[in-house]
């Protein structure tokens, strides 16, 4: 399966919650519910840091001068 955008985790991770706030599934499903945001969660913050970098990476070098160079996400 291919990997998300951001935005598809966002809107899956939108559906979680309003899930959980209707507070309409059993605990089984509320727990499973959970992982699965956090799986979403953790999702969003991982490409909103490799697009930091990326960011980061383009306005400044050692001396401040703007310079592009290619983003080399760290595992």
């Amino acid at each position: 399966m291919a990997e998300k955008t951001f935005e598809q985790s966002i809107e899956e991770l939108e559906k979680v919650v309003r899930q959980l706030e209707k507070g309409e599934l059993t605990l089984d499903q509320s727990v499973q519910a959970f992982e699965s945001g956090v799986k979403f969660a953790r999702d969003c913050e991982k490409k909103l840091t490799e697009a930091k970098g990326r960011v980061e990476q383009l306005v400044k070098d050692e001396s401040g001068k703007p310079r592009t160079e290619p983003f080399e996400p760290k595992d």
